[in-house]
């Protein structure tokens, strides 16, 4: 039995219900007479309703003015910011009489779908051409457009009647890309060039073609036509967009096969264009239109050399194509401009937040953030995530593991060690650990007449960077291939030394050549481990000692080639937990197993905190103070009913033969209102010595409260010198000193200023991720 009608005569069965729960919608409209949204919105629903013709709206708005629940918004949702819509997405939205005049369908059908809430719909109203009259076809769909349109969705519920086909659409609207191959050819050889088009926005011109796939303007060469030519003729020839030949780029030259034929595919770059966007070979495509690189992902089937072309010109916006030969040309391509309103918007924003927070204090970084488009050098991210103002880092390569091995960094933490450089105009910059963006920052920062040196030793991401760099960069930045531990090129290092260096990967240890790289009273900021903990410092070059002026707790992914070291492990308890030694060998565990299963041992600190403090601090002056320290883990896939941490976390500890005390915190205040918690530090401990040992943890916490925390609650940062390793103790200042393989690390902490330097216990223990306990 069908359902209550809607104004159209349609039955809405398989709609999502409105009724007593306030449900949003998003209607879409041509020429909104405000009939549909005036009808939703007496079922339950909030609407909004849009259409690009304010006169359309006014008169929706006259009829309907005592309609309430409906926001009219003026709206083209092809073109404009989208910023009006909820963020929090829709129950359901329709799309009536309005998709045949879409441009982009793919894109705008899949920007819609990513707005629909869990267990939504999107509702398309659409004439069909078979029941349309010739001349009016236009505004029609054909079963061929229907069926695309449908693809990638969970389910697709059809109703017809009066001549409209009503497409109930739910679920993910993606399918997976796949790069595929055309009918065998009966050629010996193929050689062709395609042409890479973006518009205004940055978006990517491919056609779907009758065979079912996207592909992107091109074809074979002509005799002895070069294939810069070959694109802008294809270019025309099937989309009637003109380019001048001057404007078209060989960037790569790709190599495979073709049903066992030999193809050479020039990819060609094509920089500025003009002409209106038309079907000129409806046999072969049924429509072309621009496609947003971050979608590219899950747009189905897509001819394979075009695929691996857009991979030469965005490494990354395709995953898991298959391998094809790819040889880069040098060339001086220029930056191609162009990026959506709502860019803008969302990295204003990104820059406001950061400028908040206090990290980005200086007009040059300032201005750096509010104008390197960030989108660009992370193309497969969606805009939201992009410029995510928060403290994730978008990752952009992962190893065989999945473990992250480069990415672009939270831009609040980007804005920090920029400002910790100091940068004048003019200065030379080198970037350790390359993506691109934070490169064009410090370019932007070091104009007029400066220079950035950016460097990696993944050749997979120097190629992404300096692809990123040419297609939005500012020119200023050159990108190297190359094991950063043994120092920039020596070609590149002006005399005199870099006036700044930055290092964007962990850092166990400091490498002598960023020292020797570095000018005189020049700034090297790193993400530098002290016991496994991770801080970006500041430091500043006098003579051979590094002098560290600032702290800021982040995390970055692990060194690679040269400085790659993984922590020493000893497993527990059948892998239950582990302890954690980062600077050397694991020490022993002989009896410990038995001792974590005897009598616990515990021991009150009397020392306190409120919610959200942050015991960083403590945890650094732990790692740097005690002998025998280590960190007690509890694994990833486990759960511990021996010691008090929380499923993946740690917590430090001290291990001495075959007992152990490890630093935890019990909740003592409990109150309704969040500021009137409060915690207590307590100290578990095992084994024999876990009395003795416990007590020093616990003496360890109340030193570090009295002498570093003091009465404001506000901890003080070490003064930490670094000096070249071999430097004899008596010509080390008062501290604790943490030996690396390359330096000498001095740490001094208030209120142990007069102790004589000893080295940190090499059977001590430093993890390298994770600072939650």
């Amino acid at each position: 039995m069908l359902a209550k009608e809607t104004p159209l005569g349609l039955p809405h069965r398989g709609w999502p219900a409105g009724g007593s729960v306030i449900k949003e919608t998003l209607h879409l409209c041509r020429n909104n007479t405000g009939e549909l949204a005036a009808y939703l919105a007496s079922l339950g629903y909030t609407v909004d309703a849009c259409d690009f013709a304010d006169s359309a709206l006014a008169r929706a708005r006259e009829e309907y003015a005592g309609v309430e629940g409906v926001r009219w918004l003026h709206l083209d949702i092809e073109r404009d910011d989208p910023a009006p819509l909820h963020e929090e997405g829709y129950d359901l939205i329709t799309l009536r009489l309005m998709y045949p005049f879409v441009q982009d369908r793919g894109r705008v059908l899949h920007g819609l779908g990513e707005r629909l809430r869990d267990g939504g719909a999107l509702v398309v109203i659409t004439p069909v051409a078979a029941t349309t009259p010739e001349e009016r076809r236009g505004i029609a769909l054909d079963e061929d457009e229907i069926a695309v349109l449908a693809a990638g969705w969970k389910t697709v519920e059809r109703l017809d009647a009066d001549g409209l086909a009503v497409l109930v659409l739910r679920g993910p609207c993606h399918a997976d890309t796949r790069a595929v191959e055309k009918r065998p050819t009966t050629a010996h050889t193929l050689t062709g060039a395609l042409a890479v088009v973006t518009d205004d926005a940055s978006r990517v011109l491919l056609g779907r073609s009758r065979r079912g796939m996207l592909e992107l303007p091109g074809g074979k060469t002509r005799g002895p036509e070069g294939f810069a030519a070959a694109a802008v003729r294809e270019l025309a020839e099937e989309t009637g967009l003109v380019a001048d030949p001057a404007d078209a780029y060989v960037v790569t030259m790709l190599v495979d096969d073709s049903h066992g034929i030999p193809r050479l595919t020039a990819v060609v770059r094509i920089t500025a264009w003009t002409g209106i966007l038309t079907n000129q070979e409806p046999e072969l495509f049924a429509r072309w239109e621009f496609v947003d690189l971050y979608a590219l992902a899950c747009v189905g089937d897509v001819f394979a050399p075009a695929a691996a072309a857009v991979d030469a010109v965005w490494p990354g916006v395709i995953p898991s194509l298959p391998p094809t030969a790819s040889y880069s040309v040098a060339v001086d391509q220029p930056p191609v401009p162009g990026e959506p309103a709502e860019a803008v918007r969302l990295r204003q924003a990104m820059a406001e937040t950061v400028i908040a927070g206090g990290w980005a204090v200086s007009a040059p970084v300032r201005d750096a953030l509010r104008t390197v488009p960030r989108h660009r050098f992370a193309p497969e991210k969606d805009l939201k995530t992009a410029y995510d103002a928060g403290d994730v880092a978008i990752v952009t390569r992962r190893d065989e593991a999945g473990r992250a091995t480069s990415s672009v960094s939270a831009a609040w933490l980007q804005a920090d060690m920029i400002e910790g450089l100091g940068l004048e105009p003019g200065a030379v910059v080198w970037e350790a650990g390359s993506g691109g963006y934070n490169a064009e920052l410090l370019a932007h920062v070091v104009d007029p007449g400066g220079r950035v040196v950016t460097s990696d030793i993944d050749e997979y991401v120097v190629r992404r960077a300096r692809r990123f760099t040419t297609e939005a960069g500012s020119g200023r930045v050159t990108v190297v291939h190359g094991d950063a531990a043994h120092g920039a090129p020596a070609l590149l290092v002006p005399r005199g030394g870099f006036d700044a260096i930055v290092i964007t990967y962990n850092c166990w240890d400091i490498a002598p050549a960023w020292k020797d790289q570095l000018a005189e009273g020049g700034r090297l900021v790193l993400p530098l481990e002290l016991g496994g903990y991770t801080r970006a410092i500041t430091f500043q070059r006098a003579g051979d000692v590094l002098v560290a002026e600032k702290f800021t707790h982040c995390g970055f992914v692990p060194a690679q080639g040269a400085h790659a070291r993984a922590a020493a492990v000893a497993d527990l308890l059948d892998g239950q937990l582990q302890l954690r030694f980062e600077d050397g060998p694991a020490g022993s565990v002989e009896g410990l197993e038995e001792a974590l299963r005897r009598r616990r041992h515990e021991i009150a600190t009397g020392v306190t905190m409120g919610p959200g403090f942050y015991f960083g601090s403590l945890q650094l002056y732990a790692a740097t103070t005690l002998p025998g320290f280590c960190r007690l883990a509890v694994a990833a896939d486990q759960e511990s009913s021996v010691v008090e941490i929380a499923t993946g976390s740690d917590a430090p500890a001290v291990l001495s033969g075959a007992s152990l005390a490890y630093l935890t915190y019990v909740q003592t205040r409990h109150s309704e209102i969040r500021e009137e918690r409060e915690w207590e530090w307590y100290v578990h401990a095992f084994g024999d010595q876990g009395p003795a040992l416990g007590e020093k943890l616990a003496e360890t916490v109340r030193a570090w409260d009295r002498d570093v925390r003091g009465d404001g609650g506000a901890s003080s940062d070490p003064a930490v010198t670094v000096h070249p390793a071999g430097t004899p103790d008596h010509r080390l200042p008062p501290g604790d000193v943490v030996d690396k393989n390359h330096c000498r690390v001095v740490v001094q902490w208030p209120g142990r200023d007069a102790l004589l330097p000893s080295p940190v216990d090499r059977g001590g223990a430093r993890a390298a991720s994770g600072e939650g306990m």
